[in-house]
């Protein structure tokens, strides 16, 4: 019975959840703050996977904003190419002119089912090389956080040093098309929205189903306790690994949507700092629900958006003073606040109870 009731609850908070995207926030939003919310809703998918790795797995991923950029440099590079027609060079490589053919390594992003299937399998494929050689060293804890951290900060150096082949810093700007959609179109960019928002239920879903499998409870038995779940037989690295390459892939998507809901994808986009707002969002939130970290990531943003406009320059202290409070003082975010307050409330009853008899 209580198994019934808990999917109940599921699916209707699944239902909420759509009618809210899909229905609800069409009419109540203008197409600039439609957009905005596109983009709020990439952050989140982020935080579904931070969510996995970090919440059930203990693993602080610092440098999600590696596989973020790797899904989205891979989706902006196609779009580029399909922007500049059959034999012609995308826009900034004329204005550099030091390329006279398309360098190799942009070539199968011409074809849109690679684009398509690198956005997601390529930022998996490299979360498995380097976490195979991450947890087989047993690395974790804080050198885990600031070896992905470095290695997100690398990825930006490296995008910045390749001005003539990725656009330096200012990275691949004024993307026009979207597979033969014209962004320019709010009907265009109002799709785009809609593919957003299915696709950040499907990634809840698909992390709601692994968290309550047992690849979730041995996940949980790793983070708690790595060294009896290696003697019960498991292999933690590679259960620490699935989660971490899961959680890459969802970056990596929500990089590659990122890309027409914005724009453009630029090395600012994807380095420490934006790693970092990724993690906040979800700890704020509540790492360990899926719901908390969801709406923190968008609570989070659109703070970022709404107030940097007023306090450009303290904006960044006011993000370091959020996570500081979120792990200091609420570890398991706004979402574990109605249970402290539960807690709270039973030991002040208690506490009555035994008065009440030491009285009596």
């Amino acid at each position: 019975m209580t198994l019934l009731h808990g999917r109940a609850r599921t699916w209707a908070g699944f239902a909420g959840a759509a009618v809210l995207l899909f229905a609800l926030a069409p009419l109540a939003l203008t197409d600039f703050r439609l957009g905005l919310l596109a983009k709020y809703l990439c952050t989140a998918m982020v935080a579904v996977g931070i969510c996995l790795a970090w919440g059930r797995g203990g693993l602080l991923t610092l440098g999600q904003g590696l596989f973020f950029g790797l899904g989205g440099y891979a989706m902006a590079m196609h779009l580029k190419i399909a922007d500049a027609g059959p034999g012609n060079l995308p826009d900034f490589m004329q204005l550099y002119g030091t390329a006279t053919e398309l360098p190799w390594w942009w070539r199968p992003f011409a074809n849109p089912a690679f684009a398509l299937a690198a956005t997601v399998l390529l930022p998996m494929a490299v979360a498995a090389l380097l976490g195979s050689f991450i947890f087989r060293r047993r690395v974790k804890g804080a050198y885990f956080a600031i070896l992905s951290q470095a290695l997100a900060a690398a990825f930006a150096i490296w995008l910045i040093g390749q001005q003539a082949t990725t656009g330096g810093t200012n990275g691949l700007t004024d993307i026009q098309g979207f597979f033969g959609y014209d962004l320019d179109d709010p009907v265009n960019q109002r799709t785009v929205y809609f593919v957003i928002a299915a696709a950040l239920l499907l990634l809840i879903a698909l992390a709601r189903q692994l968290i309550h499998s047992r690849y979730g409870e041995l996940l949980v038995a790793v983070r708690d306790s790595e060294e009896r779940v290696r003697f019960l037989g498991y292999d933690p690295a590679k259960v620490k690994l699935v989660a971490y390459v899961v959680a890459a892939g969802m970056a990596g998507l929500a990089g590659a949507l990122f890309v027409p809901a914005v724009g453009i994808i630029s090395p600012a986009m994807i380095g420490i700092v934006p790693s970092i707002e990724f993690v906040i969002g979800a700890a704020v939130g509540g790492r360990a629900s899926l719901v908390g970290a969801v709406l923190g990531a968008i609570g989070v943003a659109w703070a970022k958006t709404a107030l940097s406009e007023e306090f450009p320059a303290a904006w960044t202290y006011f993000q370091g003073l959020l996570f500081i409070v979120a792990l200091a003082f609420l570890p398991g975010g706004l979402a574990s606040l109605g249970g402290v307050l539960r807690r709270r409330r039973d030991r002040q009853r208690k506490a009555a109870v035994v008065a009440v008899g030491e009285a009596a």
